[in-house]
C-alpha cells in the first residue's frame, strides 16, 4: 500500500488521570437535558431492558422499543443513533462500575497493588462482567472501525497499557495492551464458553497465566 496509516491514538499516561466515561451520544449532553427528556430518556432505556430480560438482546430494535415505551420510532433513534448506540447505553451501568472499581476501587483491581496485581485483576473482572453480559455485550458490537474505536473499549486499552509500561517499560506496550484486550474480546468468549465448552474459570485462569508469562512474573493471585 503506498499509503502510510495514521498513527494510533496514545493512550493517557497517569493513573490518576480521569478517563473517559462511556462514550455514547446520550452522555456527552445529558447535563443539558431538560427534565422530560432526561425522563424519556430513561422510560426508553427501561423499556429496552424489559426487552432483553423477556427476549434477549436479540429482541431490541429501534421499532419493539418504541412501541414497548409507546413512543414514535423517530424519537429512539433521535436519543441513540443507532441500535448499536441504544444497546451501548444499556451497558452503560456496569462499564462505569468497572471504570469506578480499576481507577479509585481497592487493589488489586484498584489502585495500591503491584501493576502485575493489577493487570491480573483486570482481565478477571472483564472476564467475569463478559460472561453476566456476553449476548448483549456481542450485540451491542458495530463494525470493526467503531468496534475498536469505541470509547470504552480505548479506556480499557489505555489501562492495561499504562499497567504494562509500569510492569515491562522495554515493550511496545501499546500494541501489547491491544493485543491482551483481544483475550478478553466478547466474541472470543463466546466461541470459547458456548462453542468449546471452556468455563469461565479456565478462561480467568488462562489470563493469570498469560499475563505471568508476558510480564515475566510468577502469579500469587
Amino acid at each position: 500500500m503506498s499509503d502510510s496509516l495514521p498513527p494510533l491514538p496514545m493512550p493517557r499516561e497517569r493513573a490518576d488521570e480521569p478517563l473517559l466515561q462511556l462514550g455514547t451520544r446520550a452522555d456527552a449532553d445529558e447535563p443539558c437535558l431538560r427534565a422530560d427528556a432526561a425522563r424519556n430518556r430513561a422510560r426508553l432505556l427501561e423499556a429496552a431492558a424489559r426487552l432483553v430480560e423477556q427476549h434477549g438482546a436479540a429482541g431490541v430494535t429501534m421499532e419493539a422499543v418504541a412501541v414497548a415505551a409507546q413512543v414514535g420510532k423517530g424519537t429512539v433513534f433521535r436519543r441513540f443513533g443507532d441500535r448499536t448506540g441504544l444497546l451501548t447505553a444499556l451497558l452503560d451501568h456496569s462499564e462505569k462500575k468497572l471504570q469506578a472499581a480499576f481507577l479509585t476501587g481497592p487493589p488489586p483491581l484498584g489502585p495500591g497493588a503491584p501493576p502485575v496485581d493489577r493487570l491480573r485483576a483486570f482481565g478477571v473482572a472483564v472476564l467475569r462482567r463478559a460472561v453476566d453480559e456476553l449476548e448483549l455485550q456481542l450485540a451491542a458490537e458495530g463494525e470493526p472501525g467503531r468496534r475498536f474505536a469505541s470509547a470504552p473499549r480505548m479506556v480499557l486499552s489505555g489501562h492495561v497499557a499504562m499497567l504494562l509500561r509500569q510492569a515491562v517499560p522495554d515493550a511496545d506496550c501499546e500494541l501489547l495492551a491491544k493485543t491482551l484486550m483481544g483475550y478478553l474480546d466478547p466474541a472470543l468468549i463466546h466461541h470459547l464458553t458456548r462453542q468449546c465448552g471452556m468455563t469461565p474459570a479456565r478462561l480467568e485462569a488462562g489470563w493469570i497465566d498469560l499475563v505471568g508469562r508476558i510480564t515475566g512474573s510468577v502469579s500469587a493471585y
